[in-house]
């Protein structure tokens, strides 16, 4: 740990340059959207991986599932390793991932973020067992052991954090300020506000933000493929250590407008307020602050109405 001081009171907010060059963004995203020849993949894998390459070299619109991939793909290059456990991490919980595909006839695995060019790290994930508690407390030791392993624990549903919710009063929220150990465990909880009932549909975002005191976390509800791509990036690029709660989106990972330019991933860093565009600045009357899907819902009502700002009475 010589190498990550604590953080000073406020550099949690600190944005570090996590762009990358488009020749090794282009070099990760050809090993992630090539399958090797000879080999029989399901149908859908194959139109999968094809649409992902027509992602970032056809009509440069990458989704989720892409932007994911890349932050992953890119931080090995620069030299760090990846773990992800969790219930169904492989393909994801809404199946947007697929870190790991299978052949048709065989079942052996071919896993496309091993074949990434000057790859330095070490990508590795399990899918896990229900046992919520027992996983998370063996993935927050193993972050506390490996500062340079971006370690991801991924809830099959967000609520179902409810299970390891000792590991995370007791340790993820509170354990600097106790024991003075950092931790860069990141928690991602899939959730939707779709409707679906009790443990299907909340990733409980209140609980986390009433666990935030004094820099102790980041939680974050992300809007835009790209800047979750930052968002996982700063995290080993911080140069301390700092839990990461994300409400991983459900929605968002196949909306038509929940797509970023290729450009938006060489460039810049975590964009903490994202401005719209669309909105004539001498016209604003209100500013509403929002992120995740409740952006799109908004904008969706706007251009239902056909005005470029909402007549808020």
């Amino acid at each position: 740990w010589a190498p990550y001081p604590s953080a000073k009171r406020g550099q949690i907010h600190e944005l570090p340059t996590t762009g990358v060059e488009r020749n090794q963004l282009e070099s990760a995203a050809t090993a992630l959207t090539t399958l090797p020849e000879g080999k029989k993949f399901l149908n859908k894998a194959t139109r999968l991986i094809a649409d992902r390459h027509d992602m970032v070299f056809g009509r440069n619109a990458l989704d989720w599932g892409m932007a994911e991939n890349l932050a992953y793909a890119t931080l090995l290059q620069d030299g760090f390793n990846v773990r992800i456990s969790g219930e169904d991490v492989e393909r994801g919980t809404f199946s947007h991932r697929h870190a790991v595909l299978k052949l048709e006839d065989s079942e052996e695995e071919y896993i496309p973020m091993n074949s990434v060019p000057g790859k330095k790290g070490r990508f590795a994930i399990y899918n896990s067992h229900l046992s919520e508690y027992a996983v998370l407390g063996f993935d927050y030791g193993y972050a506390m052991a490996s500062p340079e392993t971006l370690v991801i624990w991924e809830a099959q549903f967000g609520d179902f954090a409810n299970g390891a919710q000792i590991i995370i009063d007791q340790f993820i929220s509170a354990a600097e300020d106790k024991w003075k150990t950092q931790n860069g465990l990141v928690m991602l909880l899939p959730h939707g506000y779709e409707g679906q009932g009790a443990e299907h549909s909340s990733a409980r975002l209140e609980r986390f933000l009433q666990l935030c005191a004094e820099d102790n976390m980041a939680v974050c509800n992300p809007t835009t493929p790209a800047n979750h791509f930052h968002l996982l990036r700063r995290s080993m690029h911080w140069s301390f250590r700092k839990p990461l709660v994300v409400m991983s989106p459900k929605s968002l990972l196949r909306h038509p407008k929940a797509q970023s330019l290729g450009a938006e991933f060489v460039e810049g860093s975590f964009r903490t307020v994202i401005d719209d565009d669309k909105a004539d600045p001498k016209a604003v009357r209100n500013v509403w602050l929002c992120h995740g899907k409740f952006f799109h819902i908004l904008d969706a009502k706007r251009q239902e109405l056909d005005h470029p700002c909402f007549d808020v009475r």
